[in-house]
């Protein structure tokens, strides 16, 4: 592809973050106040659940904070790389410093990937996160940007392996899914419907949300309450099934717009630069639909 950046090979989290000594802490650690930390731009996660923070909280009272944050500076302060979630832990446990890794030698890009990296191998995001992340993951990989990744992506499954093929595998190798897979189930959740993937975001299950794409858009709203009360896949499905079974089929367009341009009411609502752009659309029809007009 013309113009198109080289695949870039990332290391692995265990070089980055470092490995851990017998005590907890890695090597080469070192205190910062907590108050001297700000969450990194790269974050991928938008929400923190709250009942888990104070589950991490009280492990950190009792154990201490054993995995160090990985920081980087970043104008007067330092920027959380991987870690935030221990970060917000901490400061419920009441504490004032926290153990870091300071490295001054990341870019941007390289923060946003192993912030990425770190979400998606530690924490179970919810399933709209988890996929804009592992596509930011491949964009970074392909150096594309979102939207060009994503069709990259597709054309990639149906091409020979090469050089991209394999920067993916190494990037996806500690993701617990391989890229080939995200691309053939997960990608198309970034097609459907605000309504539901906003729901997903929120906590509703990749499931539910599968199957309430199923049916009719109008209906989704009241699908997604219907499932947030507790119900079973079993019924969510049924009810799913009834509103494909009883809604009937929308109009096609065509009998649609026949209709409404032999509405002499809806008509003499038009103003005079409607009805100039009317004419220079119906100017443009097919042959066959300007002969029968005229």
């Amino acid at each position: 592809m013309a113009g198109k950046k080289p695949p870039v090979t990332r290391p692995g989290l265990d070089v980055l973050l470092g490995q851990t000594s017998s005590k907890g802490v890695a090597p080469g650690a070192q205190r910062l106040p907590v108050t001297a930390l700000r969450p990194g731009a790269g974050q991928p996660r938008r929400e923190f659940d709250e009942g888990r923070l104070e589950e991490l909280a009280v492990s950190i009272r009792e154990r201490g904070l054993l995995q160090p944050l990985l920081v980087r500076p970043v104008g007067d302060g330092h920027e959380i790389v991987a870690g935030e979630r221990r970060w917000r832990a901490a400061q419920l446990a009441g504490l004032t410093e926290v153990p870091v890794i300071v490295r001054t030698d990341l870019s941007d890009a390289d923060a946003r990937v192993l912030a990425l990296l770190e979400n998606l191998q530690r924490e179970d995001l919810n399933t709209v996160d988890e996929v804009d992340a592992k596509l930011d993951v491949a964009a970074a990989v392909l150096g594309l940007g979102r939207d060009e990744a994503r069709g990259r992506l597709m054309q990639l499954l149906r091409e020979p392996d090469g050089e991209e093929h394999q920067a993916l595998d190494a990037a996806f190798r500690s993701l617990r899914e391989t890229w080939r897979s995200f691309t053939k189930n997960k990608l198309r959740i970034l097609n459907w419907p605000p309504a539901v993937l906003q729901a997903v975001r929120a906590g509703l299950p990749y499931r539910l949300g599968q199957l309430i794409v199923k049916a009719p858009e109008e209906h989704h709203a009241a699908l997604v309450a219907f499932a947030q009360a507790n119900r079973s896949e079993e019924a969510v499905a049924a009810e799913v099934s009834r509103l494909l079974t009883t809604t009937p089929p929308p109009r096609p367009a065509a009998a649609r717009v026949g209709q409404m341009l032999s509405s002499a009411r809806w008509r003499s609502r038009l103003s005079g630069e409607d009805e100039k752009a009317l004419d220079r659309w119906l100017a443009k029809a097919p042959a066959f639909i300007k002969d029968q007009l005229e």
